[in-house]
């Protein structure tokens, strides 16, 4: 089987990194010191796989424990890149293509009318180009005529810039491209705001998402959090976490936040809810054999907003079997390391500093302390020893601390117990929380109880998960990261709208799509559903 191409895993590099070590160490080698010769960042059970992958290519042989390299064909013939319409991207303009003849692509900047001249600077995501045309050519013109932003294609030639009119700030500022020819692909009429101003009224930014994103700051949020979000899945994958898709359409459970519901057309008066988090499944999963988990879902809550809050999010969710608190902050440390090295090149110390939650209390007032120092960036901690209840006053009852899930710190627990949970901290901001799980449906069962929950309720809510655990559930927990909040935080961004592509505003409306929005009365009928109007006050 071809395991690079079914499960794009081990990566390409590692493959070639182990293959280069044979080739070097020539002859036989035992697989130890084969292992040894290699960075020690890789795997075991990476090494392994790669070894059986080879292998199966007949690219070597193991003999009595002996390896040898037997052909060193490429793995992949390599295949020239499309790039459709142009010849190159504009971030791969400079001075090594001066004299030749290229064909671009992308949006207009600025342009700057200089008599018989034209500056016009083009720009894709890439980068920035100046192109020049002047009166003699037939499209003059044309580009006269066009607006900042139009979408235009060019075809000229790469020249070296007049000596002293170099700019410095671009990659391709040591030459301009001469226009030949031009051709609008699309006209833009006069915009509605400036796109690399600092526009003040966020709900015009939201209506014309389409052309805020074009902004550089915007840009390159959007793509470092392709960055951030490409490093956390080559970590897991790399650990040998398996990634599990969980269903959208669920079933509404209490104890959490406002669910959003949808209408089932088939089973009318019956309702799924969108998940909150993917819990009960990933538990579920840890039941199947499946001991480490790893998923990045979107998530839904229906509750009040803020900065740092999204009514949809994503979040970075990781269950593993078999292990205890220990090894899920282990993993979770070195994520984080692996992460913000690789994208941001910033080096975190670890291991974390961990406070109880009583001592965060007390000492801050807090369970979100922020122990940054004078000129720290970044400063993370752990809070543990959570309470696992907390009471509500309002509810004259007592409720989940974290949900209903989550393993007591003592075999005879009580409303007054502490749980086996966790929060990670990161400047004053919680950005993942995390238990140990009850794998065992009679501790279920009392948690059940000493919240309220009858027993009838606990099997109409959670009956799948109660007989699940009387399978053979292993001992199992995990953490879920706000992947939405740790970009933000790692960007140094105010408002976590800055890095999700298209956001609600603050008041949980999609003002670009005006969503949401009302149904007609065929499809609130289909669903078996009607609409209750406000009476308004006389």
């Amino acid at each position: 089987m071809n395991l690079q191409k079914v499960l794009h895993y081990p990566r390409l590099d590692s493959i070639l990194m182990v293959e280069k070590t044979i080739k070097k160490k020539n002859g036989l080698l035992g697989k130890k010191k084969l292992w040894n010769s290699l960075p020690k960042k890789m795997m075991y059970q990476t090494f392994s796989l790669i070894l059986d992958y080879l292998v199966s290519l007949d690219r070597v042989s193991i003999d009595n424990g002996k390896i040898v390299l037997l052909r060193e064909d490429k793995i992949y013939k390599s295949k020239k890149r499309s790039k459709g319409m142009r010849s190159h991207n504009l971030g791969e303009v400079n001075e090594k293509l001066s004299g030749k003849k290229v064909t671009l692509v992308g949006w207009v900047d600025t342009i700057r009318e200089h008599g018989k001249v034209i500056f016009l600077d083009l720009r894709d995501r890439y980068g920035k180009v100046q192109c020049v045309i002047i009166g003699k050519n037939s499209d003059f013109e044309k580009v006269k005529k066009l607006n900042k932003e139009s979408c235009v294609l060019i075809k000229g030639e790469v020249k070296a810039r007049p000596k002293g009119s170099e700019n410095k700030e671009l990659s391709s500022g040591r030459v301009e491209v001469f226009i030949k020819g031009l051709e609008i692909l699309n006209s833009c009429p006069l915009l509605p705001f400036e796109i690399n101003e600092d526009i003040s009224n966020e709900d015009l930014r939201l209506k014309y998402r389409f052309l805020d994103l074009r902004s550089n700051r915007m840009q390159k949020n959007i793509i470092m959090r392709s960055k951030i979000m490409k490093a956390v899945r080559d970590f897991f994958y790399e650990e040998g976490f398996i990634n599990i898709e969980t269903p959208i359409l669920a079933k509404s459970t209490p104890e959490g936040a406002r669910d959003y519901i949808v209408p089932s057309r088939n089973f009318p008066g019956n309702f799924y809810a969108l998940p909150q988090s993917p819990q009960l499944f990933k538990q579920l999963s840890m039941v199947a054999g499946f001991d480490k988990y790893i998923q990045i879902p979107r998530c839904f809550r229906d509750e009040d907003l803020r900065s740092d809050r999204q009514p949809e999010f994503t979040q970075i969710d990781v269950e593993m079997s078999f292990i205890e608190q220990e090894d899920i902050i282990d993993v979770v440390e070195r994520l984080v390391k692996y992460v913000f090295k690789k994208v941001l090149n910033q080096d975190v110390k670890i291991p974390f500093q961990r406070i109880s939650y009583d001592e965060s209390m007390k000492k801050y007032k807090t369970d979100r302390p922020d122990l940054r120092k004078k000129g720290e960036k970044f400063a993370f901690c752990w809070v543990v020893d959570f309470p696992l209840f907390e009471y509500s006053k309002e509810d004259k009852r007592y409720k989940s601390m974290h949900h209903p899930f989550t393993m007591p710190a003592e075999k005879n627990f009580n409303e007054k117990s502490k749980s086996l949970a966790y929060d990670i901290v990161l400047n004053g901001v919680e950005i993942g929380g995390g238990s140990i799980r009850i794998h065992n449906s009679k501790i279920q069962e009392k948690i059940f109880d000493l919240l309220g929950i009858s027993k009838k309720e606990a099997k109409e809510k959670f009956g799948f998960l109660l007989d699940a655990l009387n399978y053979g559930a292993p001992p199992h927990g995990g953490i879920a990261f706000g992947f939405d909040r740790l970009v933000q935080l790692m960007l140094g961004q105010e408002s976590i709208r800055e890095i999700i592509a298209f956001p609600k505003n603050k008041e949980a409306r999609d003002v670009m799509l005006n969503a949401p929005s009302r149904l007609s009365d065929k499809q609130l009928k289909e669903v078996n559903i009607s609409s209750i109007k406000k009476k308004t006050k006389k």
